[in-house]
């Protein structure tokens, strides 16, 4: 999707960025949803697979600032924006956003609860709100799992963690198939078909 261009912008720096982020986390997250500024370009920055930040082409080695460029964070369509209440500029997401690297399971079946955690501080339970889905290579079948963190921006759940989930999964019965999937929050997530368990 090419995004408009306002020439009468200059791009800001990510300096710039960075502080104006600094300024509006002070109370928690900012509120990017009630910003509209106008688009003021592209930045060369970029968010790997692994969830590694770039800053013209080189990684953001410290962990704070990521995490306050994360918090102003925004998805617009199938674009990404870093949003300030006077600045909105584009940036490069190869995935998703967020990496989910970590989770805690209260409770079972029916009952049970999946907290995750994700690479940037974020903690998020899984639930109608906050739902999980997992995408198949159709090549390869290879699964990717995410979950919706907040406002339409997804963490791709680790390997590993994703590993543990199944081994808490379950089986339910959605729309006359039988399905392996997850209980949280009171939702079900289905995951793959039970028949393709063993394929």
């Amino acid at each position: 999707m090419t995004k408009p261009t306002n020439s009468a912008n200059r791009t800001p720096s990510a300096e710039s960025l960075a502080g104006a982020a600094k300024k509006a986390a002070k109370n928690g997250l900012p509120p990017v949803h009630l910003w509209n500024p106008e688009f003021c370009g592209d930045l060369d920055m970029r968010i790997a697979r692994d969830g590694t930040w770039f800053y013209l082409g080189t990684p953001i080695g410290r962990p704070e600032l990521v995490k306050l460029f994360s918090s102003i964070l925004r998805k617009d369509g199938d674009d990404y924006f870093l949003v300030t209440p006077v600045e909105k500029v584009g940036i490069t997401v190869d995935d998703a956003p967020f990496v989910a690297v970590d989770f805690t399971a209260q409770g079972a079946g029916r009952d049970q609860r999946l907290t995750f955690t994700t690479h940037v501080g974020d903690s998020v339970t899984a639930g109608p709100e906050h739902p999980i889905r997992v995408v198949r290579d159709p090549e390869t079948g290879e699964p990717s799992p995410y979950v919706n963190v907040r406002a339409n921006l997804e963490a791709l759940i680790d390997r590993k963690s994703f590993y543990r989930l199944v081994e808490i999964g379950a089986h339910e019965e959605r729309d006359g198939k039988d399905w392996f999937g997850l209980w949280s929050d009171g939702a079900f997530f289905p995951v793959i078909p039970s028949a393709e368990l063993e394929v």
